[in-house]
């Protein structure tokens, strides 16, 4: 079992490529003890067998790319525990602007596909921490096997697509401070509900898709009214319900809509104070 779990960890190497520059310190994942990962800890125990053999898990740090656009989409990436994922988006003007966070929620890479096509966006590693990986073919022949397994997937690939939809129509209707304090709250949610988070302000103009100056000045109010703080490299937040009246309702639509097709896999409070 050793040997063979040592040759699937060379050969998810091998077929990675030059450009995803995940590192790692690598080790095989047991079938008994799974990933933190909330979209492998929904498969029943049958279907996570499929896989669990072929899963290869290690720590990635923040900033660490996954897929260029164009990149041939053959690793499946599983956030584990409170890391992110980001998918960014380039524009005319040079500016890379961030359309969603995927968590211990999700997975990157391969989902719906049957894998070696290109990707549209850069996906990066937005918080560093543990990952799990499957090389695409894996997954591909899990599916073929297995129907229930294939419709979790299908399943999350509608949440990511409601996820796209919900996130074009807040950036085209709500205010920077209202999307300033829901992308606080998403990943705040996703790190283990901690109350510091992260995030510098550059992080966050990409995430606008705005200027520094102008996140700086949305930071500056939400500090004057004790919502939050900032220190260096992170938000420390004071003030979750003051932050939670400032955010618009874009990010509970997200997670009302993972509850009524995916119960359970989106990272709520409720889920961690269990």
């Amino acid at each position: 079992m050793h040997a063979a779990i040592c040759a699937e960890q060379a050969t998810v190497g091998k077929e990675q490529g030059g450009t995803q520059m995940i590192s790692i310190r690598e080790n095989s994942v047991s079938g008994a003890e799974r990933p933190y990962n909330n979209l492998l800890r929904r498969l029943s125990t049958a279907d996570y067998a499929l896989i669990a053999a072929h899963l290869v898990q290690g720590e990635a740090a923040p900033n660490e790319l996954l897929y260029n656009p164009g990149d041939d989409v053959e690793i499946v990436h599983f956030p584990c525990g409170p890391s992110l994922a980001s998918y960014l988006v380039a524009n005319e003007d040079g500016r890379d602007v961030e359309t969603i966070l995927v968590g211990r929620e999700g997975a990157v890479g391969g989902i719906v596909s049957q894998g070696y096509l290109p990707a549209y966006t850069r996906i990066i590693v937005k918080f560093g921490g543990p990952f799990a990986r499957l090389h695409v073919g894996r997954l591909h022949a899990a599916k073929a096997k297995s129907a229930t397994l294939s419709n979790v997937f299908a399943r999350y690939a509608d949440c990511m697509l409601a996820q796209i939809f919900q996130s074009t129509a807040c950036n085209a209707i709500h205010s920077i401070e209202q999307r300033t304090a829901k992308w606080i709250i998403a990943a705040m949610e996703r790190t283990n509900g901690e109350d510091v988070v992260p995030l510098t302000h550059e992080q966050l103009a990409t995430l606008l898709g705005v200027g520094r100056s102008y996140t700086s000045r949305v930071m500056q109010t939400f500090k004057a009214e004790g919502v939050l703080e900032t220190r260096r490299g992170s938000i420390l937040v004071r003030n979750r319900e003051a932050l939670r009246r400032r955010a618009c309702l874009c990010h509970e639509a997200v997670k009302n809509h993972f509850e009524e097709v995916l119960r359970g896999v989106y990272p709520t409070e409720e889920a961690q104070s269990a």
